[in-house]
């Protein structure tokens, strides 16, 4: 398992952090996810053989919202 903390723009609620942890949270090979809207991060903790943290970022952006 591989962790990372990706740093994230546009969030600003709860629907947000719906959004992302239900989205990348669905994502074969993730095992967590932990939106922190006050430090504008998202924690994912995945397995990189099952998923790419590539793909990660492009299903948060996909929500609409930018990953730095």
């Amino acid at each position: 398992m591989e962790k990372v903390t990706l740093n994230v723009q546009g969030m600003s609620c709860g629907h947000c952090v719906k959004a992302i942890e239900g989205s990348v949270g669905e994502m074969a090979g993730v095992k967590e996810v932990k939106v922190s809207l006050e430090d504008a991060t998202v924690d994912v903790e995945f397995n990189p053989s099952e998923v790419s943290l590539d793909a990660i970022k492009e299903t948060i952006d996909e929500e609409g919202y930018e990953v730095q």
